[in-house]
């Protein structure tokens, strides 16, 4: 029994050292990017990724919840261009992302505000630069994070890494049809 609780002691001290650490060395400022080449002229790419219509067509959280209502505002393809979301699931949530910045055949930026499961603000950028005979596309996202975040930030790469990894994959699949 004294075994049991030493280990158990061991692993809670650990917990609150890594808590700590990481509140302390993780800045408050979160960037994550991804990038995939994919083979089709940048001018169809574009087409993908200049409107939030455009955009859900291959953006993985689109899949969380079949039933999620999708509220379209502003003009496809220019800067105000705005979805919002609505889900009973948790892991979809609910919020909106506006297009922000538009810059034909090169970028679009947009941000995000997001009211459920967690309220919070974030910037992404997508940006599209010549490879080869094909198009590297670069998906980034900027926010800050509270201290209690921070510690979450190593699960937050995890999965921030699979949805890009699928979305980009999505994209490719539908550019390259």
């Amino acid at each position: 029994m004294k075994t049991m609780l030493k280990i158990i002691g061991v692993i809670i001290l650990l917990i609150v050292v890594y808590a700590v650490i990481a509140m302390l060395a993780f800045g408050k400022n979160y960037h994550y990017e991804k990038s995939m080449v994919v083979n089709a002229p940048k001018e169809k790419v574009w087409q993908q990724i200049s409107s939030t219509k455009a955009f859900n067509q291959w953006n993985p959280w689109m899949k969380l919840d079949p039933a999620m209502k999708i509220t379209y505002t502003g003009n496809p393809g220019e800067v105000g261009d705005k979805y919002c979301w609505d889900s009973k699931n948790d892991d979809a949530g609910a919020g909106c992302q506006e297009i922000k910045e538009l810059v034909l055949n090169e970028k679009q930026k947009t941000e995000m505000i997001f009211e459920r499961p967690f309220a919070g603000q974030a910037t992404s950028e997508i940006t599209l630069s010549p490879e080869g005979s094909g198009t590297k596309v670069t998906w980034t996202m900027d926010t800050e994070q509270d201290p209690m975040m921070k510690i979450m930030r190593p699960m937050m790469d995890y999965q921030m890494g699979k949805s890009y990894e699928e979305g980009l994959n999505n994209l490719k699949n539908l550019v390259e049809k």
